[in-house]
């Protein structure tokens, strides 16, 4: 029994051990917005703007109400997808105003615009960019830094990037986009789990001839400190959007971000978006009975897919998040299952995908290769050449070591 106690407990602690070499700390890397020395000389005496929203924090305090603190003019605020503060929902159009805290203009970028115009930036002098990213092409702030990235090169304005660890950061996994689905879902050929920083990210961009007509972004990055891109960063003290709200959903996002684009629902909601998988459809499908949920208008999503309606579906609440991070990809299996089993209603599997999901998964060959059968390993086959020559882009833009 002793042998036996001792054992087990060798075992727990050499888990432990492995699961702290998979994962950093989000409270052990120096952010750009916290090496104010760096960026708040280019600030005084200017009038700046600033695209962020609620991530936008230093040590919990926001950016905004920070810079204000040290006597800096922020002129306006740009907000992205979710708005400045925040709150909106993924989708919903957010209308410009003024910040209710500061009296400051807030402009959105995910309203009626969502580059900044030439009228939007007079009398702006700098602008910073400051949004916690994880890293997914379609998460959709990358989007809104080209866009500022563009408006700043056509208007000559500098852009100050305060870098951010991306949670994501430590492998790069999925298709990569063809031009034919550009969009606001992915504007650039990158795979669908990149590998890069937001600072990194908006060098490649300047450095490819991305931006319009090639120009190019006056760009300045503060970096980070002690990041380690190996691991999976946790403990983001501000949700990166609201229906993000642990690290487990983070994880999950790029493989049940392509969901977006089907019949099935994430599980917004509930008390757990990102993290359930499950439609009405499903109901008698072994592999996803094992749970049901019933999505609910609440103040994150206001109107849920099959609200008020029972889903059927499975949770993805692993024991571990080493596992996940161990394990970490874009996981065809959910997809394929999801869609096989629906094999005896035709009428459902036809509506299977919606006009969206070329955007998420950035081509079409995704879709065909499901619906014809092809299993995961033969579809993830055919994104390596792709990837590779990715990477060799990816690699002159790095600020911090590879994996």
């Amino acid at each position: 029994m002793r042998f036996l106690f001792c054992l087990s407990f060798l075992f727990i602690n050499i888990f432990i051990i492995s699961a702290q070499d998979d994962i950093q700390s989000y409270q052990s890397i120096t952010t750009g917005a916290q090496q104010m020395d760096l960026y708040l000389p280019k600030l005084k005496n200017k009038k700046v703007a600033i695209v962020t929203n609620a991530s936008g924090v230093i040590h919990h305090t926001h950016i905004v109400d920070t810079l204000l603190k040290y006597k800096i003019n922020i002129v306006k605020i740009f907000g992205p997808e979710h708005g400045f503060r925040g709150t909106a929902d993924a989708g919903e159009k957010v209308n410009s105003g003024k910040d209710a805290l500061t009296n400051i203009a807030v402009v959105s970028l995910y309203g009626s615009h969502k580059k900044p115009t030439k009228e939007d930036l007079k009398g702006v002098e700098v602008v910073v960019y400051d949004i916690q990213d994880v890293g997914v092409r379609f998460y959709t702030y990358i989007s809104t830094m080209t866009y500022v990235m563009q408006a700043c090169a056509e208007n000559n304005k500098e852009l100050i990037i305060l870098d951010r660890p991306n949670p994501n950061g430590f492998y790069i996994d999925g298709p990569v986009m063809t031009d034919k689905y550009k969009s606001f879902l992915g504007m650039h050929p990158v795979p669908i789990v990149y590998g890069m920083t937001c600072g990194e990210y908006a060098q490649m961009v300047n450095g490819e001839g991305w931006l319009k007509n090639k120009k190019k972004c006056k760009l300045s990055i503060i970096p980070l400190k002690n990041y380690d891109r190996s691991k999976f960063v946790s403990g983001l003290p501000v949700k990166p959007s609201p229906n993000l709200p642990n690290d487990t959903a983070i994880l999950l996002y790029p493989t049940l971000g392509l969901f977006e684009g089907t019949v099935m629902s994430l599980g917004r909601g509930t008390d757990y978006p990102f993290q359930y998988l499950g439609s009405p459809y499903h109901k008698g499908v072994e592999t996803f009975s094992h749970y049901q949920f019933t999505p609910l208008s609440n103040a994150i999503s206001k109107k849920p897919k099959y609200q008020d309606t029972l889903c059927y579906g499975t949770k993805l609440l692993p024991n571990s998040i080493s596992w996940l991070i161990k394990h970490a990809q874009v996981d065809l299996s959910f997809f394929i299952e999801a869609y096989s089993t629906l094999y005896n209603q035709p009428n459902v599997q036809q509506k299977f995908f919606d006009q969206n999901f070329n955007y998420h998964s950035g081509n079409d060959d995704l879709q065909n290769q499901i619906k014809q059968g092809l299993g995961s390993a033969e579809i993830r086959d055919t994104w390596q050449k792709d990837i590779t020559s990715f990477k060799l882009i990816r690699k002159k833009y790095l600020i911090y070591q590879d994996f």
